[in-house]
């Protein structure tokens, strides 16, 4: 059975018509993994799968049998799982060998959402240690790489690495991936997906190891537009135990009931956008270049289709992105209060991870590790928090001042790096990592990466657009149209 760029009304038709069952597709999918990512190739994307798999995928089958309706809006939908979300009765290891035995024995609450919907997990994806890197590897994989699907020996990106690759090579039809500070967004685009940074508060993240939990927020990584809404729709909701949900209450609901609804290429051809061109690497950087190349032709092509591109610029944007994080300050509490749960790990990240880097892409982790136990006694925590608000305050009266729907810019300003930049000097420290994520979580306002195509060498560019609170839909109808006028996806050739 061909699973290759299935999509979720895909998959529904094939049900109703009784061309394959739930079964079959689950078993089609464990195959590809067991062929591609645990041997061929061996891209490595998935750790432990499930057990159980093909006997909730049988059930579905018989509950359709039965009663002649889905079970939910993801029935029978094969997806895999961020390992930083816990799975009942799955290994979770937040990315560290020290959680290695770690099988929690509930859900992560988005988790028990998407099953209660239908949707079969297959397994577990790769990540780096507790989510704090810009690279793929980590100790719980002995220091492996997740391949990129596209080019072998390239990275995926971090930290939502094994979800990215996975969902890129056909591995599932959907990914948990979650984003701190550009994880979810920064693996779509390498590896030539959508992914949606929602607004911090519309999706829980109950059973999610944290990492900084003021700008937090789990999502979506999917092939299409259609099938990353259709995700969100069900990820999104209140959770009474994780307060930021409120959010999910006060929030507007989307149009037509469904951030799907509606979604075409109509809203990019009248958009006004922002082009923030000090996000663009250097011309006379040849990674840089290739990048910007790509971004170039997209734009050219949907302004040929009617949207109109405004060059804007935000003052002190470099001091806003680099001094308003919070990781160092805030995120050893963070985790602390996380293994506090989890009484037979260690309950101080400070005992797992030593203060030299165990690897060289490691540098974040081992200063989050020793940062305060209290970010309150952090003489500059107060300042971050203050400058934070302010950024948000300025994106959004920029794009008001000039009547934009959204600013754009790439999500990473080089293409895919390979393995060997972890070592070789290329990246010194991960602030040294070209993105521009940062942007969008910095300033906790929602953000979406769409494939904009691939350099002359192969390897995927994402374009990214950034909007104010709250527009998760109009973003989705943006990435909409540019899927529709720039066809920048297509499929990693694998066998």
């Amino acid at each position: 059975m061909n699973v290759e760029e299935l999509t979720i009304a895909q998959v529904h038709e094939g049900f109703t018509s009784d061309s394959f069952s739930c079964e079959e597709l689950v078993k089609a999918f464990l195959d590809r993994i067991e062929r591609l990512d645990k041997n061929g190739p061996r891209i490595r994307s998935t750790l432990a799968l499930s057990t159980t798999a093909i006997e909730e995928a049988a059930s579905l089958d018989q509950h359709f049998k039965t009663h002649g309706k889905f079970r939910g809006r993801l029935h029978g939908i094969p997806i895999l799982v961020k390992d930083q979300a816990d799975t009942k009765d799955i290994v979770t290891t937040y990315g560290s060998m020290v959680a290695k035995d770690n099988v929690p024995d509930e859900d992560a609450f988005i988790v028990k959402k998407l099953k209660d919907e239908g949707a079969v997990v297959l397994g577990k994806t790769t990540m780096p240690d507790w989510a704090t890197a810009w690279f793929s590897t980590s100790s719980a994989t002995n220091w492996e790489f997740t391949h990129n699907p596209y080019k072998l020996g390239h990275d995926v990106g971090g930290s939502s690495s094994g979800s990215a690759a996975a969902v890129a090579a056909n591995f599932a039809i959907l990914g948990v991936a979650e984003d701190t500070g550009g994880s979810i967004r920064c693996p779509a685009s390498f590896t030539n997906l959508v992914g949606i940074r929602c607004t911090p508060g519309l999706i829980s993240r109950t059973g999610f190891c944290p990492l900084v939990k003021t700008q937090d927020t789990p999502g979506p990584v999917a092939r299409t537009v259609q099938d990353c809404a259709l995700m969100l729709d069900c990820l999104v909701g209140f959770d009474p135990k994780d307060e930021w949900t409120a959010a999910a209450i006060t929030a507007p609901k989307p149009r037509g009931g469904s951030y799907a609804a509606g979604l075409g290429p109509k809203a990019i051809t009248k958009a006004r956008i922002g082009v923030v061109r000090s996000l663009f690497g250097s011309k006379s950087d040849p990674a840089c270049h290739a990048v910007n190349s790509v971004v170039a032709k997209a734009f050219s092509t949907l302004q040929a289709a009617g949207t109109e591109f405004v060059d804007v610029e935000l003052p002190n944007l470099q001091h806003y992105m680099t001094t308003t994080p919070a990781y160092v300050v805030r995120s050893r509490s963070d985790i602390n209060s996380f293994l506090a749960t989890k009484p037979h790990l260690p309950q101080d990240i400070a005992s797992i991870v030593p203060p030299d880097p165990q690897h060289p892409s490691q540098d974040l982790t081992s200063a989050v590790a020793h940062g305060p136990k209290d970010p309150l006694t952090d003489a500059t925590y107060l300042q971050r928090l203050l400058d934070r608000d302010e950024f948000q305050r300025r994106i959004t009266c920029l794009m008001a001042e000039h009547g934009l729907e959204a600013l754009a810019f790439p999500d990473v300003q080089i293409p895919p790096p390979r393995h060997e930049d972890t070592t070789n000097g290329r990246f010194p420290t991960c602030w040294d990592f070209p993105t521009n994520t940062l942007l969008a979580s910095q300033a906790r306002i929602p953000a979406i990466s769409v494939p904009a195509g691939f350099t002359e060498d192969g390897l995927p560019v994402g374009l990214e657009f950034v909007s104010w609170e709250y527009r998760e839909q109009e973003l989705l109808e943006l990435a909409a149209g540019v899927e529709h006028y720039v066809s920048g996806r297509r499929r990693p050739l694998l066998e």
